[in-house]
C-alpha cells in the first residue's frame, strides 16, 4: 500500500501514534483528510540524503551538495544531486519491468525484462561523472530561469550495467540511424497521462559509446528509486537530463530526437555569442553535448581559518565532458600567478579526476583559493563567468573558496 493511502486509511489512534502527539479534536476530521504534520514530506529522510544538501525545489525535487559534501572519490547516494522533470514514479515491480527498443530505425521492435538483460548481455561497471547543464546558474546576470544551482549539481558514482550498443544491436539498427531518445514512467507535472516531464536523447555515436550503459545498479548496490531505480540510462560527460531515469523505452530515430525538453530553447546554447540579456531565436539555438572542463574544492570548505606559518592542504576533483584534463592548478593572488596541482588519471574514460596541493601563504589575513583545470585539448576554465546565455547553462567559471590566516 503507498504510503498517501495508508495514511488516509489510517485510525484515529495509528495517526496520534505517527505524529507523536494527541490530535486534539481528531474525532472532528474530515473522512480522508491527512494532517498537515505527514502532508509535509522530509526530502532528507525520504530520499536518504545529508542534512547539509540543499533544496530548491519541491516540485519537482531538486536538491543539490555544497561543495564540501562532495570530498568523497565515489559519490554515495547521501551526497548525490536530483533532478526531476516530473514525478518521482510509485509502485515500481522491477520484477515485471521492461524495455522496449522501438523508433523508425529499428530492424524490429523488440521487449525485454530486466532479468533478460541482465542474464543476456554481458555486465560492465564504470565511474562516470554526470552534471546538470545547469550547474552554476546562480551566478548569471541577468537571472536566468530555472533552478538556481550553485556548483553542487554533479556527482561521480559507480555504475553498473549492460551497454546500451549491445541492445540496440540486438534489436537491429537500421542504416538510417542518427539518435535515440528514451522514454520513461515518471508523471507530468500537471497529471495528463499524455505529456512526458522529459524526454531526451542523443546521437547514436554517444549511443554506441562503451560507457553509455542501461544501469541497474549505482555503488554496487540497487539504484535508488529517486535516481531510477530499477533501471537508467547513463552517459557520462555530457548534461545529465541525457541520462534518463525510470527508462521503460528507447526509441532509435532517424532524425534528431524531438521529445520533451528537446527543442526550443531546453539543454541548448546560443550557436554564436550574444550579448547578456539578449533575446536568441529557437533555430540560432545549439544543442548541448559533451560538457565543458571544470574543476571542484572539495577540501577544506570555504572559510577555512589556519594558523600563519602553516601549510594548507587542498583537494577537489576535476572532469572535461569527453576529455580528460590534462592539468589542474590554484591560484592565491586572484589569478595573477597559478601552481600546479598533483592531478590523477581518472579510473576509466568518463569519470573525473581527483586533485591535491598544499598552499603556503606568505602572510596573515585573507585569501581566496581559485581552482584552474585545463583539459586535453588545452583549453582552461575561465576565471570568472562566461559567456552568458538564456538558460543559463554551463557555467564553468573557476572555483574559489575563502581561507583566513591568522
Amino acid at each position: 500500500m503507498k504510503r498517501r493511502d495508508f495514511v488516509k486509511k489510517a485510525t484515529l489512534t495509528s495517526l496520534t501514534a505517527v505524529i507523536g502527539a494527541e490530535i486534539v479534536y481528531g474525532s472532528k476530521l474530515l473522512e480522508g483528510y491527512i494532517p498537515l504534520a505527514l502532508q509535509d514530506p522530509d526530502p532528507f529522510k525520504m530520499f536518504n540524503k545529508h542534512p547539509e544538501m540543499v533544496v530548491l525545489n519541491d516540485k519537482p525535487w531538486n536538491i543539490e551538495a555544497q561543495a564540501h559534501l562532495l570530498d568523497d572519490k565515489i559519490t554515495p547516494n547521501a551526497k548525490m544531486f536530483i533532478r526531476n522533470n516530473g514525478h518521482v514514479p510509485e509502485g515500481i515491480d522491477a520484477a515485471s519491468w521492461t524495455l522496449t527498443i522501438d523508433g523508425e530505425s529499428v530492424t524490429r521492435e523488440k521487449t525485454y525484462t530486466l532479468s533478460e538483460l541482465k542474464s543476456k548481455f554481458e555486465q560492465h561497471t564504470y565511474q562516470l561523472a554526470l552534471e546538470c547543464g545547469g550547474n552554476g546558474r546562480s551566478e548569471f546576470d541577468p537571472p536566468a530561469k530555472g533552478n538556481q544551482w550553485t556548483v553542487g549539481a554533479v556527482h561521480c558514482a559507480s555504475w553498473t550495467g549492460v551497454r546500451l550498443r549491445d541492445v540496440l544491436e540486438d534489436a537491429g539498427i537500421k542504416s538510417n540511424a542518427v539518435y535515440i531518445g528514451y522514454h520513461a514512467v515518471d508523471k507530468h507535472l500537471s497529471g495528463d497521462p499524455k505529456k512526458e516531464p522529459i524526454s531526451r536523447g542523443c546521437p547514436m555515436a554517444k549511443a554506441l559509446q562503451d560507457e553509455t550503459l542501461l544501469a541497474f545498479k549505482m555503488n554496487g548496490e540497487d539504484i535508488p528509486l529517486v535516481h531510477g531505480y530499477p533501471l537508467r540510462l547513463v552517459a557520462g560527460g555530457w548534461p545529465a537530463s541525457v541520462s534518463g531515469k525510470w527508462v521503460n523505452r528507447i526509441s532509435i530515430r532517424d532524425k534528431v530526437h524531438d521529445g520533451t525538453k528537446m527543442t526550443g530553447t531546453a539543454y541548448r546554447v546560443p550557436c554564436e555569442p550574444v550579448a547578456p540579456g539578449e533575446k536568441v531565436k529557437d533555430e540560432d539555438m545549439c544543442i548541448i553535448e559533451s560538457m565543458p572542463v571544470k574543476s571542484l574544492i572539495t577540501y577544506p570548505k570555504t572559510g577555512a581559518m589556519i594558523s600563519k606559518n602553516k601549510a594548507l592542504k587542498i583537494r577537489g576533483h576535476a572532469w572535461a565532458g569527453e576529455l580528460e584534463v590534462a592539468k589542474m592548478e590554484y591560484s592565491i593572488d586572484f589569478g595573477s600567478t597559478w601552481t600546479e596541482c598533483a592531478v590523477e588519471k581518472p579510473a576509466n574514460r568518463l569519470a573525473w579526476q581527483h586533485f591535491s596541493a598544499e598552499v603556503k601563504f606568505p602572510k596573515k589575513g585573507y585569501y581566496e583559493v581559485w581552482a584552474r583545470a585545463t583539459d586535453s585539448r588545452g583549453t582552461s576554465q575561465p576565471m570568472l563567468l562566461p559567456g552568458w546565455n538564456p538558460k543559463g547553462y554551463l557555467n564553468n567559471a573557476c572555483h574559489r573558496i575563502a581561507v583566513k590566516v591568522k
